[in-house]
């Protein structure tokens, strides 16, 4: 016969709590479709992932405007991102057609009020990249208050492709620029959904860093953008510093090119065929096409279409013609680490400035026999010289631009080095980290509390303006508005105002643009 517990372990027993079931996983429903994500860690908010934005632009639809996305049934699991864009990266082919998926993160769940929502526009000279690089998680950010988008977008040939036949059957009478089509797409979603998500869809910041700054700075341009997004946050991606947006003429003489090289036949059938076409031929005859068309290498093949686009965003901004909203705008302090020796460098310059060359020159260091001027900050000339045609000056220009407008505009110069990389500088998408506050997904890199720091104030002032459209915070040292050369510097001590980015070599590139403006 058992012996009888000891009454004090039955107490102790009946005392302890049962395991706490784990949450429901949340769930929505949208005018489309019901869906179940999951909660970021123990973050109070949540997360749906893979959630269509427009139907698959494949088929019949390649090449097309996008549209609506498709109704599903029951529930649809929203646990994990949708494909990446098709693309041909450094390991071949990857990603599918079938690719126009967003994901959204929001402060808390349920949903609550209306917060701030900000989309993100990836960067990768819009050939490549995603909306499903781990540093682009936006649960960090959402934690700040605001709800995170970030879509994917068609890149590449895929997303540029111009071509008579496509202009004579749009009901715009215009083809290309599907990539921008595609985000304006996602900026239509967010207002339709973002509301059942606790997000606001009259506060929405657009952000995005190289090719998706490039891009959201040409939206502020277009017709078809106004009233989707009221703030932009433009990272180191400028209209100034590249050859595009194209002629439409000569858009649509690269696509007969590409069709040509496809071997697609003249006439009504020519759209068809190329439809039909595997995307791995499409991407293989473009990729080669490219190679040989002057002033593609950047991939940032957008272009005039008369739709999306109507003028040459420079002529926009410089008569102060863009949406008349708040700007962050701003580069990294060593963008390109280019080197080139010296005699190329000069050569360069002068083919470049043409008779402002001297005045450039002298502004390197490099007139006369002068070796030219290395700067622990900058670079190399060669470094600072690449630096400031590419992103430097021209966000300087563009943003003494949205000033004279009298819009509220912000410039910034981003100076922190990444640890372990301290001789690159602060390089191209060194800022991407911070601003989510991601830099344990920085791979081999050791943050330190100073960086994690740096993150907390970004981010601060990040969200402060996706608020308010001021980046300005208690606990935050003073951000000037721009004006006079006025921006804060990021520094590895810490955040910074200063003056001076328009003296010296960015004051030679802004008389060149204006002289040179079209």
């Amino acid at each position: 016969m058992r012996a009888a517990l000891p009454a004090a372990i039955i107490a102790a027993t009946l005392s302890i709590p049962a395991a706490a079931a784990p949450p429901e996983p949340p769930r929505i429903t949208l005018p489309s479709g019901a869906l179940q994500g999951t909660r970021p860690g123990d973050a109070p908010g949540a997360v749906f992932m893979g959630i269509p934005y427009a139907a698959p632009p494949t088929g019949p639809l390649r090449w097309q405007a996008p549209r609506p996305a498709q109704k599903w049934p029951g529930v649809k699991d929203a646990a994990a991102p949708g494909p990446a864009c098709i693309q041909v990266g450094a390991n071949g082919v990857s990603g599918s057609e079938d690719c126009l998926y967003l994901n959204v993160w929001t402060p808390r769940w349920p949903a609550q009020g209306k917060a701030p929502v900000m989309l993100w526009l990836f960067g990768g000279a819009n050939t490549n990249g995603s909306a499903n690089n781990p540093v682009f998680d936006g649960a960090a950010l959402a934690r700040q208050g605001v709800v995170v988008v970030t879509a994917n977008f068609r890149v590449g040939v895929f997303g540029f492709m111009a071509h008579p036949a496509l202009s004579a059957e749009s009901p715009a009478h215009a083809s290309g620029n599907y990539m921008l089509l595609d985000q304006l797409a996602a900026l239509r979603w967010i207002r339709g959904n973002i509301t059942r998500f606790g997000g606001d869809p009259g506060n929405v910041t657009l952000f995005g860093q190289s090719s998706g700054s490039y891009d959201l700075l040409l939206l502020m341009t277009s017709p078809l953008a106004r009233g989707l997004f009221h703030k932009a946050i433009a990272q180191s991606g400028q209209f100034l510093a590249y050859d595009g947006p194209m002629p439409r003429a000569r858009a649509e003489a690269i696509g007969r090119q590409i069709a040509a090289d496809l071997k697609a036949p003249a006439g009504a059938v020519v759209l068809p065929f190329l439809r039909a076409l595997p995307p791995e031929a499409v991407l293989a005859a473009a990729r080669s096409r490219m190679s040989t068309v002057p002033g593609s290498d950047t991939g940032l093949l957008t272009s005039i279409d008369g739709h999306v686009l109507t003028e040459p965003p420079a002529r926009i901004f410089a008569a102060g013609r863009q949406l008349a909203i708040p700007l962050i705008i701003g580069s990294n302090a060593r963008e390109i680490t280019r080197d080139d020796p010296l005699p190329v460098l000069r050569a360069g310059i002068a083919a470049r400035y043409g008779d402002f060359a001297p005045a450039a020159l002298a502004a390197y260091g490099l007139d006369g026999d002068r070796p030219g001027r290395t700067d622990p900050l900058l670079g190399s000339p060669g470094a600072q010289w690449w630096t400031d045609i590419v992103q430097r000056c021209p966000a300087t220009v563009e943003a003494s631009w949205h000033a004279a407008a009298g819009r509220p505009t912000f410039h910034y110069q981003f100076e922190r080095t990444i640890p372990g990389r301290e001789a690159q500088g602060a390089y191209h998408g060194a800022e991407v980290p911070f601003v989510f506050g991601n830099l344990d997904r920085v791979v081999g890199s050791a943050f330190g509390a100073e960086d994690r720091d740096a993150a907390r104030q970004i981010q601060a002032y990040w969200v402060n303006f996706a608020r308010t459209g001021n980046p300005n915070g208690a606990g935050l040292p003073e951000w000037p508005r721009a004006g006079r050369g006025a921006y804060l510097a990021f520094t590895q001590k810490g955040p910074v105002a200063a003056q001076g980015l328009q003296q010296g070599p960015c004051a030679v590139y802004r008389d060149w643009t204006l002289r040179n403006l079209k």
